[in-house]
């Protein structure tokens, strides 16, 4: 497992586009679920990895098991927004992270705090495993 003292805050940003807003130009609620994807997407990006290749070459995949969210204010369209990944625990089959969103950068505006947990799981039979220790490499 990795020390996550060593394991820094991820951070990716994106732009609030028209496909994601409600009527009133307002981000729709169900659309900062897919910014927090994407972002734990590009953390494991930032590993190494792509979720092709641990696919292919670890038969390893993930999946949300646990999600709290809180709401904190609203994103506009043409907004930038800053998506943080955090490692709060990592057990044997499983992460937990602490993500947020921002407007612009990660000093901006809080919009959203979330605490997610992923299963790690057997791609091919989508049972549980153990993460494998080569996930986290050399930058952890």
């Amino acid at each position: 497992m990795p020390n996550l003292d060593e394991i820094s805050t991820f951070w990716w940003t994106t732009r609030v586009y028209y496909e994601d807003t409600d009527a009133s130009g307002v981000v729709y609620h169900a659309n900062y679920l897919r910014y927090l994807e994407r972002a734990r997407t590009e953390w494991v990006r930032h590993l190494g990895w792509s979720q092709e290749r641990l696919r292919s070459e670890l038969d390893l995949c993930f999946a949300v098991s646990e999600m709290t969210m809180k709401f904190l204010g609203p994103a506009r369209l043409d907004d930038e927004v800053a998506i943080s990944v955090q490692v709060a625990e990592c057990k044997r089959a499983s992460i937990r992270f602490h993500q947020a969103i921002h407007v612009g950068s990660s000093d901006g505006r809080g919009l959203i705090q979330a605490q997610v947990r992923v299963a790690c799981l057997t791609e091919s039979t989508f049972k549980p495993r153990a993460l494998p220790a080569e996930f986290f490499g050399s930058n952890a």
